[in-house]
């Protein structure tokens, strides 16, 4: 009844959920949209802004301060991933807007594997020598940059942030490598796709609808074809340990 999908190449999967949608089959995208026009839905974890502001804002504190001066570079997934170009996008317009100390050195992809993000981040460090911060924008990437920081003997002089779970990065945040790690609820994100599907197989949820009834969650807001899960969340040393996936 329902397919969701959450693609690194949007354009990849598009013509099997288009024949999807065609023999009557709910289409939505959840964690990375889609090409748009054979989905109904996106769950997004938040805005693309509101993520991608807060893994800049997240730099610049640990940084010390929008007073610093710094050269950062960003290690991505793919170079095909919507959704992380979209945050990329955000992400240059912050720094510019806000925070001009920081120079945006190099995006970099990693190819979503954790060992090519570890050797792009110590390229870069050999590259740019005064580099002063890494954001590692996936789950994969992330760990990668911080381990080649530590590797390299730099924690706590360069700087690690990014999206990724709290049980990925715990030992790196105590051990002083990471102070910051950028994410959403996950667990949520996924019962919220389920909430979606299950009220599009079942007819309750209409296009136009600006809010969304979503069992344990409460009311979620839907801004267009967006349903979104709500806020983000920062772990630092003193709440990773609260948190379990």
């Amino acid at each position: 009844d329902v397919i969701a999908v959450s693609p690194n190449d949007p354009d990849v999967v598009a013509p099997a959920m288009r024949k999807a949608r065609e023999k009557g089959i709910h289409v939505i995208a959840w964690d990375a949209d889609a090409v748009t026009d054979p989905r109904s839905y996106f769950v997004n974890q938040s805005t693309a802004q509101a993520i991608a502001y807060g893994m800049v804002d997240t730099m610049v504190q640990d940084l010390g301060g929008p007073e610093i001066r710094a050269q950062v570079a960003i290690v991505t997934a793919y170079l095909t991933a919507a959704n992380q170009n979209i945050w990329i996008e955000h992400m240059k317009a912050r720094m510019a807007d806000t925070y001009p100390n920081l120079e945006l050195v190099a995006i970099k992809p990693s190819d979503e594997d954790q060992k090519m993000a570890f050797k792009v981040t110590q390229d870069l460090m050999k590259a740019y020598p005064d580099i002063k911060g890494f954001f590692g924008i996936s789950s994969v990437s992330f760990p990668g940059a911080a381990e080649a920081v530590k590797q390299a003997g730099q924690s706590g002089k360069v700087m690690v942030t990014g999206l990724a779970t709290p049980n990925s990065m715990k030992a790196y945040v105590k051990d002083g490598t990471v102070k910051s790690v950028v994410l959403w609820n996950t667990g949520e994100l996924g019962y919220l796709t389920v909430q979606v599907g299950a009220a599009l197989a079942q007819g309750t949820l209409k296009a136009g609808e600006t809010t969304f009834e979503a069992g344990k969650l409460g009311t979620k807001q839907i801004k267009g074809d967006h349903v979104l899960l709500g806020d983000i969340l920062v772990f630092t040393k003193d709440n990773i340990d609260q948190y379990d996936f």
